[in-house]
């Protein structure tokens, strides 16, 4: 029993001593520090570009909506003048009356699509230069994290 007993208290130092995790040192502790504060600061700035970005297409969405409304607008009033015209004609020269507004509503039609495709496509640019700035300010916050490790590894092989 008792050489039982010693088996296990030996057992239990060689697993304490085995278990435990090395000392850090100085150097190691001081590398973790500027570690973590390099990436705080990774971090924060792509926190900051993510939300210049989005506040950037917030902006460029409401203002193609805007324009989109005054070129649709403007098209309306085109149409209601044109309505306008054909009922003020004679009726003998309704048809030429009818076949002039077509001709302005169209026009109109054309000139409210043109502005409408210009505001979106300007949307759409300002939206793909976000996504391009938050994956740039991504890329450079992994790199950070990775010099950060590797400067926490070198320190502690010295």
């Amino acid at each position: 029993m008792n050489k039982l007993l010693v088996t296990l208290i030996a057992g239990l130092f060689a697993t304490s001593v085995y278990a435990q995790a090395p000392a850090a040192t100085p150097a190691v502790v001081k590398a973790e520090a500027s570690a973590n504060k390099d990436i705080a600061k990774a971090e924060a700035k792509e926190a900051k570009v993510v939300a210049k970005s989005d506040e950037k297409v917030t902006k460029a969405s409401a203002d193609a909506t805007e324009k989109k409304v005054k070129a649709h607008s403007k098209a309306v009033k085109a149409h209601a003048e044109a309505s306008t015209d054909v009922a003020k004609a004679d009726p003998e020269d309704k048809m030429k009356a009818e076949a002039k507004a077509e001709k302005k509503v169209a026009k109109a039609n054309l000139k409210a699509e043109k502005k409408m495709i210009k505001a979106d496509e300007k949307a759409e640019k300002v939206a793909v230069e976000a996504g391009a700035d938050k994956a740039t300010a991504a890329a450079k916050t992994h790199e950070a994290k990775v010099e950060a490790v590797s400067d926490v590894k070198k320190a502690a092989a010295k």
